[in-house]
């Protein structure tokens, strides 16, 4: 059986909007460094692939667009680059991907900030891109005006969304591995000769380049996208390695994925996740007690783009390789709540997949990009030597 890749987007005190009332919720701990560090520690425990961390222009709302009025629900979250640089040096082997907009920021900054993050993580950094398609967010810099209350042209976003991970891309190829030369008896740090302008020249963006910071350990970071749709699919299919579905049964995950494997792809596969948000407990009928008691705080049932699990951690385990029998690689699975259901996830899913053959016992690589088996690219600008 071919192993599952595993990761958890972490969120707060959790997914669902009352998790942070949960008994074991330590709500005075979500804005420190401490509760972000046991959490990343209990996935890299649990053997995950990598951890994404949550990030936007604007704070959490119950609402389309804009602030709401709620004071009973989690508002405010830390950057999530920095966040994850932080976490790097408390962690060793799991990927860290945080969460970086295309829509408002400029590529040189983020390509700047994931490269940093590779590097002082030894290569373990990925970057989730995400469009900013709400006029609450455009209101924050002036630089654009999307007319509201719809979200912004979303075609423009996505085409923009393209042109920022090509320029990330470029700057990362713009150092060669061995452009540092560093040597004293000659006064010689770089070779100048390997550092390249990019001259990205776009409709959003112009960039003359090179980097300012060292291409990655890993070359190229991976990148990963959410996708609900075909057009989210098509960027997918053009600039990530990994992208994120959300069906919510295996026959649809099934049409998904014959649907993006139809999108024309240059190199390496896209590698496709579904993410599944998770309720567990090892008795059956306490996790789905759980999730209607945070239901009935919140005055709402929870309602989520991915499909929503209640159940024990063998249940999952069973409905993960059902769907992976559909085609899918790997999950995102995002906890209801935390600690509880990251631990269910590491110490109830993980064994239960270890027991099926479908998952790992040690960690067999050092980078994220050799988690994820893919190879480690060529930089553009080196030369090909021929014997």
């Amino acid at each position: 059986m071919t192993a599952l890749h595993l990761a958890v987007a972490l969120d707060g005190a959790g997914w669902h909007p009352a998790a942070w009332r949960e008994p074991t919720a330590r709500p005075g701990d979500l804005f420190t460094a401490a509760h972000w560090a046991k959490l990343v520690g209990e996935a890299e425990r649990g053997l995950l692939d990598f951890v994404t961390l949550e990030d936007a222009l604007s704070l959490q709302s119950s609402r389309q667009d804009g602030p709401d009025d709620r004071l009973d629900q989690v508002r405010g979250r830390f950057d999530a680059v920095l966040l994850a640089a932080a976490l790097a040096p408390l962690t060793s082997r799991i990927g860290l991907v945080p969460t970086a907009t295309t829509t408002h920021t400029e590529p040189f900054h983020v390509a700047m900030g994931i490269a940093t993050l590779d590097h002082v993580s030894g290569g373990r950094a990925g970057w989730r891109a995400q469009i900013s398609p709400r006029p609450s967010e455009a209101r924050h810099f002036g630089r654009r005006e999307f007319p509201g209350p719809a979200p912004g042209p979303l075609d423009d976003l996505l085409a923009e969304a393209g042109d920022a991970v090509e320029v990330a891309r470029r700057l990362w190829d713009s150092w060669e591995d061995d452009a540092e030369i560093r040597d004293v008896a000659t006064g010689r740090f770089i070779d100048r000769d390997k550092l390249h302008y990019i001259d990205f020249d776009g409709r959003w963006f112009g960039v003359k380049g090179p980097s300012i910071t060292p291409r990655p350990p890993q070359g190229q970071p991976p990148v990963t996208v959410l996708a609900h749709e075909r057009a989210p699919y098509e960027l997918a299919a053009r600039v990530a390695d990994v992208v994120y579905v959300t069906p919510h049964d295996a026959g649809q995950a099934r049409a998904v994925v014959e649907e993006i494997r139809g999108i024309p792809r240059e190199g390496t596969p896209l590698k496709i996740f579904a993410d599944v948000l998770v309720f567990l407990d090892g008795e059956p009928g306490r996790a789905a007690a759980r999730k209607a008691r945070l239901d009935e705080l919140d005055r709402a049932e929870l309602v989520s783009d991915a499909a929503v699990f209640t159940g024990t951690p063998d249940e999952l385990a069973e409905l993960l390789l059902d769907w992976q029998r559909a085609g899918i690689e790997g999950f995102r699975l995002r906890p209801g709540a935390v600690p509880h259901d990251l631990k269910a996830i590491t110490r109830g899913v993980v064994p239960a997949l270890c027991r099926r053959g479908a998952f790992r016992r040690e960690y067999e690589a050092a980078t994220l990009r050799g988690l994820l088996g893919l190879p480690h690219p060529a930089n553009r600008h080196a030369k090909v030597t021929t014997s």
